[in-house]
């Protein structure tokens, strides 16, 4: 099942004790669990019946479950969504799990490599790129370097001097 499912927060710890879970959000959109009625845990889909957010950490307790002991058993356990269910992009924005082991290549068509991490940052992401001899390259995800994204067949790059080498 978890082809199609979205890796969207990770319980870190119970909260209380009528069965609330702490979970840090993985997701660019914290508040995208009040727009859900569920949650997917080990295969299992449970019903969400409150949210809260507090600092950085979204807490949520499901309908199933009434007391700690019932949801100790989901700490250290990733929550899912399904992909159709996923935020929808503007135009020229991506997931950063689809980006994700896509190949890199020059406006010549060369490979240079494959995407391994993004790297956020408030200026623009960085594309962490490992080449075939294993080292790796940052190179931001700006229009003057970055000229095509295709899902399917790769970026196309345009670096510059010094980048690759």
């Amino acid at each position: 099942m978890k082809n199609n499912l979205i890796i969207v927060g990770k319980i870190l710890n119970t909260h209380g004790i009528k069965g609330v879970l702490k979970i840090m959000p993985i997701t660019s959109d914290i508040k995208r669990f009040s727009k859900t009625d569920y949650l997917i845990i080990k295969d299992e889909m449970y019903s969400i019946e409150s949210v809260f957010y507090k600092d950085k950490f979204v807490f949520i307790k499901f309908k199933e479950f009434d007391n700690i002991n019932d949801v100790l058993k989901f700490k250290n356990q990733f929550v899912y969504i399904k992909e159709e269910d996923r935020v929808k992009l503007k135009k020229d924005t991506y997931f950063i799990s689809d980006l994700i082991g896509l190949n890199v290549f020059d406006t010549e068509k060369n490979k240079l490599g494959k995407i391994i991490n993004i790297i956020e940052n408030p200026a623009n992401d960085l594309y962490e790129i490992e080449d075939e001899k294993g080292n790796t390259h940052l190179v931001p995800s700006v229009k003057e370097f970055v000229k095509e994204i295709d899902l399917k067949s790769g970026i196309i790059i345009k670096p510059i001097k010094g980048m690759f080498e």
